[in-house]
Formats: structure tokens, sequence, C-alpha cells
């Protein structure tokens, strides 16, 4: 008897930890842009974040992080390649403007932990999958008759 379905394989404890994780980041990516929208449109700072009153430099960086935070949290949400690589443009943005440029923007320790630590455990769980799904393919060879 044929299976009219495609046989989907079961998610590891790891890849459905790491689907969590994503969902996590989506959460706090979803965030940021709200803040900068709302600085973008004076909801916050008393006003005194609004776009027209901003200097050049932080109109350029927050708009682009209002746009590309929810962009990415979508794209992290759905679990999708492309989110990911939009919060690392996120956020290698922020780390240049926090690290490189404190004199524009200001400093932000805070913030540049937290994204070292997202990248670092990002890289951990890819690694990890990448170790189970190796031993997995060796297992199958040596399985087959």
């Amino acid at each position: 008897m044929a299976l009219d379905s495609v046989k989907i394989p079961k998610l590891s404890l790891t890849e459905t930890l790491f689907g969590l994780f994503l969902r996590l980041v989506s959460i706090s990516c979803f965030w940021f842009g709200l803040t900068y929208w709302a600085m973008l449109i004076g909801f916050s700072f008393g006003g005194g974040g609004r776009f027209d009153l901003l200097p050049v430099p932080w109109r350029v960086a927050a708009t682009a992080l209002a746009v590309v935070y929810p962009v990415a949290a979508l794209g992290l949400w759905l679990l999708v390649s492309w989110g990911p690589v939009l919060w690392v443009v996120a956020a290698a943005t922020e780390i240049v403007m926090f690290a490189v440029y404190p004199q524009i923007f200001g400093v932000k320790p805070l913030l540049l932990v937290l994204h070292g630590t997202v990248a670092f455990t990002f890289v951990l769980f890819r690694a990890a999958i990448v170790y189970q799904r190796a031993r997995q393919a060796k297992a199958a060879r040596i399985d087959l008759p």
C-alpha cells in the first residue's frame, strides 16, 4: 500500500530548542523595532527623538533599524534563512553605532554584550545541529546492507 504523504523527519531536541531560541530573538527584535519607531514618531524621550529633531547620523541609523528590526523579527519567527541574516545586519549596525562611533551615538555596553551573546548562542546551536546531522549520516551509512 502506497502512502499519500511525504514522511517528514522528526526534529531533534536541539533543533526544537533552536527554533524556540530564534523565536525569542524574534520577540526582542520586534521590541527593538518598536522602540526605534516610538523614538522616531516622538512617543519616547519626551518627543526629543522625533525624526525632524535628530541629527543626520541618527536619522539614517534609526530609520534603517526601525525597518530592519521588524522584518528580521518576521524572518526569525517564521524560521526562514533570511531572518538571521537581517538580524546580523541590524546587530552589526548597532555594534558599529555604539562601539565605533560612541561620540555620535553614545555608549551602550549592555546592548553590545546582548548582541555578542545572541551571536555566540546561534553559532553554538548551528554547530550542534551540524554535528548531530553528521553523526546521523554516519550511522545511516554504517547501517546500510
